[in-house]
């Protein structure tokens, strides 16, 4: 038996290897959790005993994991999405668990179990991963499609019925004829819990929050939010109900407060870590020898619930109003198993509802849909294409509506995610007369604006034929103005590999990932954050009476020093207006036959021509485009892209010198 020191080591030292090597591979870290859990259980290596000290830490992840719930659980979310959270959502929990009861009874042959037992199973079952599906979903940039919302309504709904089912399954276990009390008893508890906290503790919260925030004490303000959270769970366990329904309830009432922000940030490290040694103990539960001797119960528990659970959810979510496609991917989204399964599953386990082999069978099976989830999720466009018999030709019909939106348009600027970025762009580009086309993936956003004569469709930007549709060939500039930077690159990889060295300028919130986004095609990276600076200092520097002009010219030169290839662009207010609108970017591919075949760039002297190169691209091997570092000893090769800042004149000179 290791002492705790060596026990701590083993688990953050898996730990560590597996987010690492899951993270390699782009999966989620939740998977890597629970495959060294596997790996250093009791049944495997045996490194790590499955200890009540482990148990106990481990239990705490689901507290703060709860916490974080109740902090995204606010009215206005929930009455915007009611139809989808309670209609769909609602739905798929209740009927998960009632048809769980007639599906028992094909089981009566190989494990006899209670239609209390059954209920309880069927409650574990409905759960699907949140932590694997939002992040899955979300590096794929459809959060806001309309599977999307199908998906973010269901798992909203089912981390809210966690909180009933963890008041109603302790009443599972006693005698049917003690139910109805039982049920009772919790409801009253949980109804005086809610009217107490809500109606006294919203208030007293706001308050001691304001007193703890005024002494600006990062260190006390944490401890009062480990008072707060610790302490509600507490009070919940005091009065016969869960650890994680009074770490919901906490998140809810600081939810209200202006301080849910800081708490969300300050709380996070504390939920994934204890979260990881969560997923780690459950791993650790894994027995393969039951596994070995029930493999045939482990398959049937397997297959069964996910095809179960995809069919109900593809039908509800038809019978909701979505498409064959949307639905099949909402069903195959959701048709894993989920980490509050676990947490359901550890409670009947210690209710004893059903017997601890079948336990392991279940618990195998919900393992093994969690690792198939990834792979699912990433082929469901394959699968609801072959399958959905109109899936094919609604795809045809959006690409078709893109493409006459830009059949006719030439040297425009394709604008990737019409939000506030985008539309503002766009309103500038019209009063110049310049055309542009802009995708995005909210229907609603797409629908409204488009009424409003705005050139926008709806399409994915990270797809090859939508950007084909778009009329990409003929564009003379892409615009991302997506906020996150996974969906980001994956515009640029697809950008370069349709038309290399396309000038795409990149929205982003700060310079963290500039070098990331500017390696893989980025012309220029705009970071809002340096924006936002320079716009404060220009108000400043006025407040204190520094001249207009001289103001104009400090930001001016400040922002050309950033943007090297957008100084035309942000000259003052001051600066000629022909001379703005003559500067320009260009590039410029060298031919095998180009008479700068050869020569380094302090040869051709470029700069006697008014003109500056301000990037050299260059495809090694059989990858895509790369950006080279400038030097003056820099030897260009055939095929290389140079891009030219200059007036128009000047860079016709210079393409002219260069070919």
């Amino acid at each position: 038996m290791p002492s705790v020191l060596q026990l701590t080591l083993i688990l953050l030292a898996s730990g560590v290897a597996g987010v690492v090597i899951f993270r390699y591979f782009g999966l989620p870290p939740i998977l890597g959790y629970l495959a060294i859990g596997v790996l250093i259980g009791p049944h495997a290596l045996a490194l790590a005993n499955d200890s009540a000290t482990v148990k106990y830490l481990a239990e705490f992840g689901v507290v703060f994991l709860m916490f974080s719930i109740g902090l995204e659980f606010n009215l206005h979310k929930l009455r915007a999405m009611r139809t989808i959270v309670f209609g769909l959502g609602g739905s798929q929990v209740v009927l998960t668990m009632l048809l769980a009861v007639p599906a028992s009874l094909l089981m009566n042959w190989i494990y006899p179990i209670s239609w209390q037992a059954a209920i309880a199973l069927g409650g574990a079952l409905a759960m699907s991963s949140t932590a694997i599906v939002t992040k899955l979903i979300s590096d794929r940039s459809e959060i806001e499609t309309e599977h999307g919302r199908n998906i973010i309504g269901i798992l909203l709904f089912q981390d809210l019925a966690v909180v009933f089912l963890l008041i109603l399954l302790p009443s599972l276990g006693k005698n049917p004829g003690d139910l109805f009390l039982a049920l009772t008893a919790a409801s009253i508890k949980i109804t005086v819990a809610l009217v107490l906290i809500f109606v006294i503790g919203q208030t007293l919260m706001s308050r001691w929050f304001s007193l703890v925030a005024k002494l600006r004490s990062q260190e006390l303000f944490m401890l009062n939010l480990l008072l707060i959270v610790l302490g509600m769970a507490g009070l919940t366990e005091h009065f016969g109900l869960s650890l994680a329904l009074g770490a919901f309830l906490a998140g809810m009432l600081i939810a209200e407060t202006p301080y849910r922000h800081q708490v969300e940030e300050d709380v996070k490290p504390f939920r994934d870590v204890l979260l990881g040694l969560f997923f780690i103990t459950v791993g650790m539960l894994l027995d393969f020898e039951v596994i070995y001797q029930q493999w045939m119960l482990v398959i049937l528990l397997l297959i069964g619930p996910l095809v179960f659970k995809f069919g109900l959810i593809a039908l509800l979510s038809r019978t909701f109003g979505s498409s064959p496609g949307i639905s099949i991917r909402t069903g195959l989204c959701l048709a894993q198993a989920g980490e509050f399964g676990f947490v359901l599953l550890n409670q009947i386990d210690g209710l004893d509802l059903i017997d601890p082999a079948l336990s392991q069978a279940v618990l195998a099976a919900m393992l093994l849909s969690m690792f198939g989830a990834p792979f699912l999720i990433q082929y469901s466009d394959r699968i609801a294409m072959r399958f959905s018999s109109n899936e094919w030709l609604l795809q045809s019909l959006a690409l078709t509506r893109v493409a006459a939106k830009s059949v006719r348009t030439e040297n425009h600027v394709v604008i990737c995610g019409f939000g506030r970025s985008g539309q503002s762009l766009a309103r500038m580009l019209d009063q110049e007369k310049i055309p542009y086309i802009a995708l995005d993936m909210d229907p609603d956003r797409v629908k409204e604006a488009a009424a409003a004569g705005d050139n926008v469709v709806y399409g994915d930007a990270s797809r090859e034929n939508y950007l084909v549709a778009a009329g990409l060939s003929r564009a003379k500039a892409v615009v991302i103005t997506y906020a996150d930077t996974p969906a980001t690159l994956k515009v640029l990889h697809q950008v370069e590999h349709l038309r290399p060295g396309m000038t795409i300028l990149v929205r982003t919130k700060d310079d963290a990932d500039l070098a990331k986004l500017q390696a893989a095609g980025a012309t220029e990276v705009v970071p809002e954050l340096i924006e936002g600076s320079l716009m404060m200092a220009s108000h400043v520097l006025l407040m204190m009476g520094v001249p207009m002009r001289k103001v104009v010219r400090r930001i001016t030169s400040a922002r050309e020093a950033r943007y090297s290839l957008l100084r035309g662009y942000f000259r003052g207010a001051a600066d000629d207006a022909e001379s703005n609108e003559s500067w320009r970017l260009h590039s410029v591919t060298l031919l095998p036959e180009s008479a700068s075949i050869g020569k380094t760039l302090e040869e051709l002297h470029l700069e006697n021509e008014g003109v500056s190169v301000q990037a050299v691209r260059r495809k090694i091997g059989g990858s895509d485009y790369v950006k080279l570092e400038l030097t003056p000893e820099l030897r260009l090769q055939a095929n290389d892209i140079l891009v030219l800042s200059g007036n128009s004149e000047a860079t016709d000179l210079a393409e002219s010198k260069l070919l």
